[in-house]
Parts: C-alpha cells; structure tokens; sequence
C-alpha cells in the first residue's frame, strides 16, 4: 500500500507523489509569538512532526519549514502594554515554544523563517502581486483583489457572493471590494515599520507565509499544513495571493489537523480555557501528553481532559515498565550469543502492519493500538522463563525491542531511560494527588517493619491506607515498589 494523505482541496484521500521523486517540502504554519503556547499549539506541532518523522522513515527527504509570525498585532499590543519592543516579546516567546516543543519530543524543522527576516521577500511577492493587476496601492496600503482572482474560496469551499450575503463586513473605503484583505499596512505610531514602494509600513498576515514558504520552497510545495482554523481565512488567501502570483498551484496537498476541546467544550480565549502547554507539562509527564495527542487522529477533534491524560499516563507508565523488565532480562542474559536474530514472524508482521497503519494517512490511534500489541508480546516473552523456553523468550524479546525502536523513530514516546521516566512519572502522580514523597516513603518503611516483625495486620493496614491514597505497593524478591494510581485506574 502506499502512502495516501486526506487533501482539504480535494476533499479525499489521494497517493503521496512529491513533484520531485524522493523529496519532500513541506510547510506548517507556525505560532505567533506574543505568550506561551498552548495545547491547541501542541496539537498541530505534534501532528506535523509526526507526518515530518514518517515521510523521513519511508527513505524520503524531506525539508520541513515552520514559520514564527513575529510581527503581528497581537505581539504590537503586548509589547506596548509590556513597554517592550515587539521583537525581544517575540524572542522571549519563541524561546519558551522551543523549550515546549524539545520537552514534548519534537524535531526541530529544517528552517524556522521569521517574518521580520522575510521583508524583502514579502515587499518582491506584493511587487509581484500588484504587476499582474490582482492587487492595488490604497493610500499606503496594499490590498489583494479577491475579484481578480478566479476560483477565490476553493479550498473552504465557499462562494465570494455567499461569503458577501452572510458577512458582516467592516467598512473599508480604502478597499475596491468588502473581501480584498491586505497585503501591505501602511505605518502607524507605535508600530514597527519597514520601507517599501508604497511607503512606510508592515505586512499583512497572509502574505507572510506566502513569502515564507516561496522563498525556502520556490513556488509550489508539497504538504502544507495547519489547523482546521487556518482553512479560511488564511490558507484561503495564501492561495489566491500565491497563484495570482505564480500561476501555479501553490501546494499539492492541503493537510489540517483538528481542534481542541476542553472538557467537551472548544477552547477559545473567550471561554477563558485556553490551558498554556507549560502547565500541563507540570501536571503530567511530557511523552504522556505527546501519546494523549497521537492517540486521536489528527483530522479529527480532540476533547482534552483530566480522565484522558490519566488514561495516557497509566498507558506509558505500563510502556515504561514493560520496557524496564525486558531490557534488565535482556541484559541477564550474558551467556546468549550476540548473533542478532530476525524474530519471531509475528514481529516482523508488526512492522509490516504499523507501516500500512501509517501509510493510511498518518493513522497515529491505530499505530498506537499495534503498539499496545506489541506490548502484550512483549511481556509474554519476558513470562515464558522456564529453561527450555528461555532462549526463544530472549530472541523473542530482543526482536520486539529492536521492533519497537525502529517504529519509535516515528512516534518518539520511549527515548527515554526507564528508570529515570518512571520516577518522574511517580513525583507527578503524587503531586496530582497532593501526596508527599516523604510521607509514602515513611509508611512503605513502617510496612517493611510490620512485615520483618510478622505484625501482617498492621501491614495490611499500612497497604490499605497507601491504597486509598491511590498508592499501589508491589512486593518482590527485591523488596517493595510502589506507584501512584492515576485516577481512571483508581476508579476501576
């Protein structure tokens, strides 16, 4: 099967075919960088870095550019509240997404342009725009003729009359036409500005990204991506000014990725629900939130929740265990050869299996769901230790380990230590719970005591009190663990 992406364009699903074989530009649009970003952001940069991690892991190359809208009105008016420049607010804020976006397990893009190092780029596209007669010059600003351009709405599947009979459309005597929408601003106080033909002044939005992506692409790219928000009015115009300028397609593939909503409810400023990605990350372990966002299509909603990241966390504390029980087996086994072993078939038709799960666009739940299987296989290899079955359990463990490491490229959820993660996944259960480490750690110590002195009902009592906290303890041959129950499975 080969790769199949759902296009906004088309409305359908269509085989991959970059215009040049074997390479890939592709484009994202990016943040504006006035405060922290969110989990809306989280959710559109997880799910282009996944499509960026796949394309690269079926042997294409791939150039990958995300934008920071780094001159914009929002920025303008916080810098101004702040009594800041507009360019150290966005310094300040790109700096804190990168931190975000590195916690979460990202690959950085290829290039990261930013508007304020785009000007002469955007002034020549605007130049360009206005020399083939679908844009004019209105008293130091510059708009884009919607009229002049056939097929405007194609992508949001609107109609310019319709748009204009459902509007409520501000009064603008500078514009030809109520939709024109700007390419060029002309200078106010207290704004950045930068000289063009028509005057002092900054770009419009939609113009950025043309710009943007033109200049690190050429004119037309493979995948451009962006939330379901984008389609209209931003990606509507970046087509209309793109092609009125070039005459050629602008992007082959058009990929959005759906909303976020809090608790059933779509997160908006207005609702005061927006959640900064800096204060989940303190909630709950970064991989959690990365496996929560994979774990629904990234066409489809997502309703964030409290329940859903418990789910999530009490998957990858069960991932990370599993991992940290079969690399010790793995490891113990000093006399096996280190001749490495093809594995048993199942594993290789895991592989196969995850590759055409992918290749139905970028199917991240259903991946995650032969994860899980191979998880399950997993701890049967690690189960079946008897001595004739101990070296088929060690090539059987071996193989999916190594299964899972290839596949992990894509996915980017166990790059991390087991030990090291599942003592900060414990710290974060307890602080949800409003527990403290020291008081868990007094009681497993008073229970080890009870225990040494044969008192098993106090024990029991210690282990009961711990579980009603949501504390589970777990007693070995090496003594007694403990983990924190997250709420679902406290509930079960």
């Amino acid at each position: 099967m080969s790769l199949r992406v759902y296009d906004t364009l088309t409305a359908e699903k269509r085989e991959f075919q970059p215009l040049i074989p074997g390479k890939v530009r592709m484009y994202a649009c990016g943040v504006t960088p006035y405060d922290r970003s969110h989990i809306g952001h989280a959710r559109s940069a997880i799910a282009y870095d996944i499509i960026y991690r796949y394309l690269k892991f079926t042997g294409l190359e791939v150039t990958f550019v995300r934008n920071f809208t780094d001159v914009d009105d929002k920025i303008i008016q916080r810098a101004n509240e702040r009594g800041v420049s507009a360019m150290d607010l966005a310094d300040e804020f790109i700096k804190a997404y990168h931190e975000d976006m590195d916690a979460l397990g990202l690959l950085r893009p290829d290039s990261e342009p930013r508007v304020s190092t785009t000007i002469p780029q955007i002034i020549a596209l605007t130049e360009r725009l206005v020399e083939r007669g679908v844009a004019y010059a209105s008293e130091g600003d510059v708009y884009f003729a919607v009229q002049k351009f056939e097929g405007y709405g194609k992508l949001g599947k609107r109609d310019l009359d319709d748009m204009m009979a459902g509007a409520r459309v501000e009064v603008n005597t500078r514009k030809r036409h109520p939709m024109d929408f700007a390419l060029w601003k002309a200078a106010k106080p207290g704004e950045p500005s930068w000289e063009s033909p028509w005057g002092p002044g900054r770009p419009g939005w939609h113009i950025e990204c043309s710009a943007m992506a033109m200049h690190a692409h050429g004119e037309t790219i493979d995948l451009h991506g962006g939330g379901q928000d984008l389609i209209f009015p931003h990606h509507e115009n970046e087509i209309a000014q793109s092609e009125g300028a070039t005459g050629q397609p602008f992007a082959q593939y058009w990929v959005h990725n759906g909303f976020v909503n809090i608790d059933n409810e779509k997160m908006s400023k207005s609702l005061g629900n927006i959640f900064p990605i800096v204060e989940a990350r303190r909630l709950y372990e970064p991989l959690v939130i990365r496996l929560f966002m994979i774990s629904t299509h990234y066409h489809n909603p997502i309703n964030y929740s409290d329940s859903g990241l418990d789910e999530a966390a009490a998957r990858m504390a069960y991932f990370y265990e599993s991992l940290r029980k079969a690399r010790a087996f793995v490891d113990q086994q000093v006399q096996e050869s280190a001749e490495p072993s093809s594995g048993p078939d199942s594993v290789a038709d895991f592989e196969a299996r995850f590759r055409e799960t992918m290749d139905d666009d970028f199917n991240t739940p259903r991946a995650v769901a032969l994860i899980g299987e191979a998880f399950k296989l997993l701890n049967e290899h690690l189960n079946a230790r008897k001595a004739k079955q101990l070296q088929a359990s060690v090539h059987g463990a071996r193989a999916v380990l190594a299964a899972l490491s290839r596949v992990d490229r894509v996915l980017g959820l166990f790059g991390e230590n087991p030990e090291t993660y599942l003592d900060r996944h414990r710290l974060k259960g307890a602080e949800r719970r409003g527990l403290s480490l020291e008081w868990i750690g007094r009681r497993v110590g008073d229970r080890l005591v009870a225990r040494a002195e044969k008192n098993w009902a106090l024990a029991d009592e210690i282990r009961d009190e711990l579980l009603a906290s949501g504390v589970l303890l777990m007693d070995g041959a090496s003594g007694t663990d403990w983990m924190v129950q997250d709420t679902r499975e406290a509930r079960e």
